[in-house]
């Protein structure tokens, strides 16, 4: 484990600036950095916005098919505000974190009803929107606007820590407030949009987390962590803990080509979701769906057990198939339940394991 002794730690820039960083990083950029990313054409604030919440922990080769159906049905702002968000979540579908995608679309219509539908072109106005934190803001106003601000997304500080040597996991404040202060120091008052985006690109492209390519780094020369033989000893990774293991059981309640969803609860996880209703792993499902539901099932099919990964724990799923006898007898259907149809589905927001089991049903996956 990395020592966290301040004393270990070498002086920061000076507090001014060092020109001959971003003089680097630019020059760098004008040859080796991405320009025909999607957003980049054209850089407006809208554009870039919703880019940089789908890269939040996200790559870009992810992100970049999202991105253009996204644009695509939603080209500007006022589009988004008026959509319903099980659109919305719907298009966000297997991209992760669906709070980014509830965020989005609760700031569109923020940006609409208060500031007559423009983006802000503050910092403090953008981190007033849900979703949007410093680096977030600062990559809006930078790369759209061209507006000094720093950012520090997580290419930005790896590059950061290893050029300079910064002790410690990035996620402790101390830690995270020094980057902060480095990034601030070094970035340029001229040419601030390129210099962010290689700032950016040398994270995704050379600083990368495993098999740094240093002999192309424009900073290799003034890296301290290569310098000392071992770049990828920075940033310190996050504590490592073990992480937990709930169980849930679904039903897949059929009648014919349709099936039983259930919308989740607005927070939390696949807040505002479409998925399977869960019973508890120890109840009877026929009896359960009959006393919570009204509904009559026949026999219960047991399919294989799915294994979903968050953050911070591990979900075994159970699914667990019943037939529906009286599903045209039973008015279910309301503002949390419906018949979907899986032969001409309609477009909502679904967890990517509930997405799984509903193409299963129809034979698209094995």
């Amino acid at each position: 484990m990395i020592a966290h002794s301040s004393a270990a730690q070498k002086e920061d820039p000076p507090p001014d600036d060092d020109p001959a960083f971003a003089r680097r990083v630019v020059a760098w950029y004008r040859h080796s950095g991405r320009h025909d990313l999607p957003w980049q054409r054209p850089p407006t604030p809208y554009r870039v916005w919703v880019s940089e919440i789908m890269l939040q922990q996200t790559r870009v080769g992810v992100v970049v098919p999202y991105f253009l159906r996204f644009m695509e049905r939603f080209p500007a702002l006022p589009e988004l505000a008026a959509a319903d968000v099980d659109e919305v979540l719907h298009l966000w579908s297997g991209l992760g974190y669906y709070a980014r995608g509830r965020n989005l679309h609760a700031a569109a219509r923020m940006v609409l009803e208060r500031h007559g539908g423009e983006m802000p072109a503050t910092l403090e106005g953008l981190m007033q929107l849900p979703g949007i934190g410093r680096s977030t803001a600062g990559a809006i106003l930078s790369l759209a606007l061209g507006q000094r601000q720093p950012i520090l997304d997580g290419n930005v500080k790896r590059v950061l820590c290893r050029c300079f040597a910064v002790e410690g996991w990035p996620g402790r404040s101390a830690v995270q407030r020094r980057l902060w202060r480095l990034s601030d120091r070094l970035t340029p008052a001229r040419q601030v949009r390129e210099f962010n985006q290689a700032m950016m690109d040398l994270g995704a492209e050379l600083c990368t987390r495993h098999n740094p390519a240093c002999p192309r780094c424009p900073l290799s020369d003034r890296c301290r962590a290569r310098a000392g033989g071992d770049p990828t000893r920075y940033p310190e990774p996050k504590p490592r803990r073990e992480l937990p293991v709930r169980t849930v059981r679904m039903l897949i309640l059929r009648q014919d080509d349709q099936v039983l969803l259930q919308r989740r609860p607005p927070t939390g996880v696949w807040g505002g979701l479409w998925s399977l209703p869960e019973c508890p792993p120890e109840a009877d499902p026929a009896r359960w769906s009959r006393e919570r539901l009204g509904l009559e099932a026949g026999r219960a099919e047991a399919w294989p057990t799915l294994r979903h990964s968050f953050s911070h724990y591990h979900l075994e799923i159970q699914p667990m198939e019943l037939q529906v006898e009286n599903s045209r007898d039973c008015v279910m259907e309301g503002a949390d339940l419906v018949w979907y149809n899986t032969a001409c589905p309609d477009p909502r927001g679904l967890p990517a394991p509930v997405e799984r089991m509903i193409r299963r049903m129809t034979g698209e996956e094995p």
